[in-house]
């Protein structure tokens, strides 16, 4: 089902927010809970550091009417340059790749596009977008590709 996320980028304590916010909302963590970098396999060409495998590369956590707060440790070390603004992303996730990519299309139109719309290591069809007033958008669709 299509639904819509906030996705925040923090700078390295995205564990200790989220277990803040999960005993706020009194919610559990959706799916296997925390996964870090060091739980996806690695480039050969970019091996991670010890302290970066440790980092938080997806949480999700509901918080309330079906809403859903993601996020992710946006290390200076892994090349993210965190500063307020680009710390939170509006995520779509769309039910079908057509729809994601005319949202993709429609939303980057006349902005900039942050990463292609392309198939992922988790099974997504993923890109990211800011738009022409600054807003930035991440897309993920689940649909597998034909």
């Amino acid at each position: 089902m299509a639904q819509v996320s906030t996705y925040l980028n923090l700078p390295g304590n995205t564990e200790e927010a989220f277990t803040f916010y999960k005993s706020v909302f009194k919610t559990e963590f959706n799916g296997n809970g925390i996964t870090r970098f060091g739980d996806i396999p690695g480039d050969p060409q970019r091996p991670l550091a010890p302290e970066q495998k440790k980092l938080v590369m997806n949480v999700q956590l509901p918080i309330m009417g079906g809403h859903v707060l993601m996020g992710t440790d946006a290390d200076a070390s892994m090349g993210f340059n965190l500063i307020s603004g680009n710390n939170v992303h509006i995520n779509l996730e769309p039910d079908t790749r057509e729809e994601t990519k005319r949202l993709f299309d429609a939303l980057s139109n006349e902005g900039k596009v942050r990463m292609p719309l392309g198939d992922m290591i988790w099974g997504g069809y993923f890109g990211s977008c800011t738009d022409k007033f600054g807003i930035h958008w991440m897309f993920n669709c689940n649909q597998p590709k034909q």
